[in-house]
């Protein structure tokens, strides 16, 4: 058993020319092996762990010749130090939020790298918060399916919903997500929470 402290993950896209960039280290929650929250913020981990774990990132990128965009997680444990979780060869859960908080998000980045065209390093321009949407928001405390409160989720501000489609919503499907974007960490957190108590996630 490792001694966690926290779990990240980090997105980087490399071109066939080699060309990498890569968006912010992202700070994630798991609930029953199933990624819960996402964030992305100043100071929502230490510095020279972000360094770190991106120096990580792009060195197996590098390493294999990755052409594309890929996601690698880490377990953070109470150390300091950091153990390589998984690889994701391909846009990641964790970088949802880039879609609302970056000026390029993990798709675009995909469409340049296997377009041959060139990448410029993303910014991000606001706090961010994602939350998944698994198909238990559908159901209420009854276990009787229902229709989620979105007018009351989409009244909060810095709200951003994205549902993927399926027709049919079942408990730990993954069926959109929720981001959250404001100008600061403490007002993307009081609305995520708030958005979270409508949907009846847990907070975090």
């Amino acid at each position: 058993m490792l001694p966690l402290a926290l779990e990240c993950s980090v997105i980087v896209a490399r071109g066939r020319d080699g060309q990498m960039v890569n968006f912010p280290v992202q700070r994630n929650l798991h609930r029953e092996g199933i990624l819960a929250v996402t964030e992305v913020y100043e100071g929502h981990l230490p510095e020279a762990l972000q360094q770190l774990a991106v120096a990580a990132a792009r060195s197996i990128a590098e390493g294999v010749n990755y052409v594309g965009v890929l996601c690698v997680e880490f377990f953070v444990l109470q150390d300091g130090s950091m153990v390589v979780n998984e690889m994701a060869p391909r846009p990641h859960n964790s970088g949802h939020y880039t879609l609302d908080a970056c000026d390029q998000s993990q798709f675009d980045l995909q469409v340049r790298t296997l377009a041959g065209l060139p990448l410029t390093q993303p910014r991000q321009h606001s706090a961010a918060i994602m939350l998944n949407l698994l198909g238990d928001v559908w159901f209420d405390a009854n276990n009787t399916m229902r229709l989620p409160d979105w007018a009351a989720v989409l009244a909060l501000p810095g709200t951003h919903l994205h549902l993927y489609g399926k027709t049919e919503a079942r408990k730990a499907r993954k069926m959109g997500h929720l981001n959250v974007t404001g100008a600061s960490a403490q007002a993307v957190r009081d609305v995520a929470l708030k958005a979270a108590a409508i949907l009846g996630i847990d907070a975090f």
